[in-house]
Order: C-alpha cells, then structure tokens, then sequence
C-alpha cells in the first residue's frame, strides 16, 4: 500500500492531481486523501508516503469545523506550505513522507532544498512531467519499503504532534480514567483515546481479556482461567466470558506466527 496526500486548498487542483494519479497504472495499490488545509494534514496525515504540498495555501479561517476536530488536539497555525514541510521534518514519525511542491512560483525552489523535498512540480502541472516524477517517487518508495523492517506502528497524537510507537514495544494497553495508558518496554505512555476503538484497529495481534485490559499476544507467557502472565512477569486479570474466545484467539495467533517462520 502507498498512501498518498494531496495538500492544496484549491479544489480543482485537488481533484486533476488525484485524476494524474489514477491515471499513471501502477501496480500496487493507493490510497489517495485530500487535504484542503495544512493543520489538516498535519492532524490527520502521519503514515503518509507522498505528499503533493502547495506552498502558498491562506490559513484556515477561524470557526472552521471539519469532522472529527471535536477530538483533535489543537493545531499552532502554519502559514504556508513550506512551514508545513519543516514542521514535518521535525517530528519523530516512524516514516517521513516524499514531498512534491506543486506551486505557481518559482521562488520557493531553493528552499525546498532545506526540507528534502523530493521534487518542484510548477502549475499548471504537465501530465508528462507529472508522469515521469511520479514514477522515481514510487520506485524511491518501493524500495523504502522493501528496507523497512516488517513493524507496524500505532499512529497517535500528543504535544500537538504526530507519534509512532511500534506495536512490538507495547506490552499492553490499559483503560483509566477516559485515556488509555500504553506499558511500554521503555516505560509509560497515555494520551486520550477509546480503548474500544484501539481493540478494533489492533485486532490481529491485541486480544481484550478485561474491559480495562488489550494485550499483546506477542509477549503471553502464561495463562489460566484467572490471569495472563506476560515476558514482563505482570499479571493481568482475565475476564471468565473472555477467557474461550482469549484461548482461541491466542493459538490462532501462535499458529500464524509459526507459518510466517
């Protein structure tokens, strides 16, 4: 999968880059979102490979309230796109995406240097040209990806910035108090979320023992119909209505891991 952004808050231009897009054929799989304003990247755009990046964008007018904001934490107002891209540079996700200004003016190729951007498209954007940066920006990814290590990451939010945190460093997830707190290897996390939702998202390698509990079937030492015993040497309760579908879940798990090896 390469996800994809377009930050542009012109909607015509939105829609032709998504169009170039679709049209290049490519054979693995895309996933195309829009973004109109920058802090609406910036909120919602961690995991991005490729971002197509305005630069002169207007700030996102006051009383603006888009879907989902009643729980997004509060952005600083960016005031271009270039500000954007060094505001990216800066935060500590797990994978920093390929940037393509797509500007009217020339005078920003400079600096685009001091973001590592991967390309400077000028509008109106020649399909031809699109079509040849695009194709070095998939083959750069591909080849990105191939490096990585097979980790997944939770994507979350704090201290008004996008964060990473690999799935293989939380032993468990914990319900307090309307936030959820993550056992780290390296210590404690919180931040507020739904435990519920983490459950869903996390479904293939997390298990719900206890409404208050979401382990990481990773590191099960042990197990009995009371308690699950984890590498860490904590014990956590396990609910009896839990505890059929927990047995289940983890052998499936073990099993896939074995076929995997």
């Amino acid at each position: 999968m390469i996800k994809i952004a377009i930050c542009d808050d012109e909607p015509n231009i939105r829609h032709y880059l998504a169009t170039l897009i679709q049209k290049q054929g490519i054979s693995h799989e895309t996933e195309v979102t829009e973004y109109a304003f920058l802090t609406d990247y910036l909120a919602r755009g961690a995991g991005t490979d490729l971002l197509f990046l305005d630069i002169e964008m207007p700030q996102e007018p006051d009383g603006v309230r888009k879907a989902g904001a009643e729980n997004a934490i509060p952005q600083r107002r960016i005031r271009n796109g270039m500000e954007l891209a060094r505001r990216i540079r800066d935060t500590d996700a797990f994978l920093q995406p390929l940037i393509i200004f797509v500007t009217g003016y020339e005078k920003y190729v400079y600096d685009a240097f001091d973001v590592d951007a991967f390309q400077y498209l000028l509008k109106p954007v020649d399909e031809q040209r699109f079509s040849e940066v695009f194709a070095r920006a998939v083959e750069r990814i591909l080849a990105k990806q191939s490096r990585q290590p097979d980790t997944r990451s939770l994507l979350i939010q704090s201290a008004h910035r996008n964060k990473t945190i690999p799935l293989d460093s939380i032993y468990y997830i914990e319900s307090r108090n309307h936030k959820v707190i993550l056992h780290l290897k390296e210590g404690l996390f919180s931040y507020y979320a739904r435990i519920g939702e983490l459950e869903e998202e996390l479904a293939d390698q997390f298990f719900r023992i206890h409404k208050g509990y979401l382990i990481n079937l990773s590191y099960v030492d042990s197990y009995n119909r009371t308690e699950v015993e984890l590498t860490n040497g904590e014990r956590l309760l396990i609910s009896r209505y839990k505890y059929a579908d927990f047995v289940k879940a983890y052998l499936r798990f073990v099993k896939g891991r074995l076929a995997d090896e």
